[in-house]
């Protein structure tokens, strides 16, 4: 039997978890000894499709429940448009997110999702959670 994936999408992503992204800063939790959650939303994250090179838009959306940092918005901000010029599929965005956030601010809790505007009739949404 023959590999459905040969041929349009072999080897496309394979560079993904290496993929060098840009620094994402933290800030000290002086507040470390609460729980609490933060939520973060980027309306406008923007990659593109490897198999077509057309964009994909989506939301995300971040939860987390910091442990000693909290995440800075600026370079959370640069992290995302570095993504305008990435051929990367919607699944591996969410799960390059979430490991690329969890390793730099070793949240207690982390809750990553991409929801994509409609494209060839269907809307995708992908979730990714992590708890320490």
């Amino acid at each position: 039997m023959a590999n459905p994936v040969q041929g349009t999408y072999e080897g496309k992503q394979d560079h993904i978890r290496e993929l060098q992204t840009p620094d994402v800063e933290v800030f000290k939790n002086i507040y470390e000894d609460k729980n609490y959650k933060i939520r973060l939303k980027f309306p406008e994250f923007t990659a593109i499709c490897p198999k077509t090179g057309l964009p994909d838009f989506g939301t995300v959306f971040i939860e987390y429940v910091p442990d000693k940092v909290c995440l800075e918005l600026k370079s959370l901000k640069e992290y995302f448009l570095f993504y305008r010029d990435v051929g990367i599929f919607h699944e591996n965005v969410v799960n390059k997110i979430l490991d690329d956030l969890v390793a730099v601010a070793s949240p207690r809790k982390m809750k990553v999702k991409v929801t994509y505007r409609v494209r060839g009739g269907i809307k995708t949404t992908v979730c990714r959670k992590y708890k320490k």
